[in-house]
């Protein structure tokens, strides 16, 4: 079948539309993420460790299945460096600095969360009671 002319504008409009949105979308998220303060490495659910993005360190966190991944942060980045998991894809996630970024671990059941929260929180959200 033979592509008209008028088929072929819409097509261009529809991709040149998709790409336009996704490059505005890029944009929005890269001005509006806000730098963590706090790694927050849950383990089955549950908050086992809270650590300050402002300090340097190198941790072996425990994980279910007694898994062990090596979190490294530094500069106010953190990364997992080492895992005895058998994909490895926590290694591959890479760096995470951004409010909301997060390295997961499956085998391990684990997962690192960067958060505003302060480091040593004690794990409530709540602020202030208001009567």
């Amino acid at each position: 079948m033979k592509k008209t002319e008028k088929t072929i504008r819409k097509d261009l409009i529809v991709i040149g539309s998709l790409l336009l949105s996704g490059l505005l979308l890029m944009v929005g998220v890269l001005l509006f993420s806000r730098d963590g303060r706090t790694v927050e490495v849950r383990v089955d659910g549950a908050v086992k460790y809270r650590y300050s993005l402002s300090e340097n360190r190198r941790v072996t966190l425990k994980g279910a299945n007694n898994g062990s991944n090596v979190l490294v942060i530094q500069s106010g980045e953190a990364w997992i460096e080492e895992a005895d998991c058998p994909d490895g894809l926590c290694i591959k996630t890479g760096r995470i600095s951004k409010e909301g970024q997060s390295i997961i671990c499956l085998p391990h059941k684990l997962v690192a969360e960067i958060t505003s929260k302060n480091a040593e929180s004690s794990g409530s959200d709540i602020d202030a009671y208001v009567k």
